[in-house]
């Protein structure tokens, strides 16, 4: 669960100097990130019925409005000092630990796990954002994060814009596990749109040993939606 690159450190950093108040409007609140003017409207939780081989999968808030904002924010920062943006750090690891709560009764971890970057967007990018995420879905729920347990072995294009019949044929055999796999695993995303990069992922898990994988997101994309980001990030989980 250790901190792995200069922009991780960073990251820590900015956390250090999160403000007690609103990160809307700067305000003291007792339930930061936002007090309950400033709270975006909540969304419905992901569909219950989860893609093959997913046991279950949960999601906060849909990819839309604010929380796409902050999303966007969380993972594409800038480089150096300017990846410090604490607000936006705090807003999306607090909706990541809520959406753990969201995880039915029944399936305790044994294991949480990022779905990794491929080693070239990592280096570029400087960070991984699902690694930030399982470390604080780890934490909330007293479980243990193992960072490295996926490796994604191909650089696949860009998922935005393609159909799940497309995202599938795009992401077969992307993901192994670099290890034996524990029981129950939660696996950690940020946003899932039509739920093919966790299918993905989910079987590399089962072929190592799982025998459940419950799917961990920030956000989903509600249907009808978009996963397009607001400008055009160089990078895509």
């Amino acid at each position: 669960m250790g901190i792995t690159s200069r922009n991780d450190w960073l990251r820590a950093l900015g956390g250090l100097l999160l403000p007690d108040g609103c990160s809307g409007c700067g305000r003291a609140t007792e339930h930061p990130p936002f007090c309950r003017r400033c709270l975006p409207a909540a969304a419905p939780p992901v569909p219950t019925t989860p893609p093959r081989p997913l046991a279950a999968w949960v999601a906060e808030v849909a990819y839309t409005g604010a929380w796409k904002e902050w999303i966007h924010r969380f993972k594409y920062p800038g480089a150096g000092l300017m990846s410090l943006d604490p607000a936006a750090d705090a807003v999306v690891l607090a909706l990541v630990r809520a959406a753990a709560r969201r995880v039915p009764d029944g399936f305790n971890p044994d294991l949480v796990v990022p779905v990794p970057l491929h080693r070239k967007r990592r280096r570029v990018r400087g960070f991984d954002q699902a690694a930030l995420l399982a470390r604080a879905v780890a934490r909330e729920v007293g479980a243990r994060a193992c960072l490295n347990a996926l490796e994604r072995c191909r650089d696949t294009p860009q998922q935005i814009g393609l159909s799940r019949r497309e995202r599938r044929r795009n992401l077969r055999g992307a993901f192994v596990a670099r290890r034996s796999m524990e029981p129950c695993i939660w696996l950690v995303d940020d946003v899932a749109t039509t739920g093919a990069t966790l299918s993905e992922a989910a079987r590399a898990l089962r072929r190592a040993g799982s025998r459940r994988v419950v799917g961990v997101c920030v956000a989903h994309t509600p249907p009808g939606g978009t996963d397009e980001a607001f400008e055009t990030p160089v990078l895509s989980s």
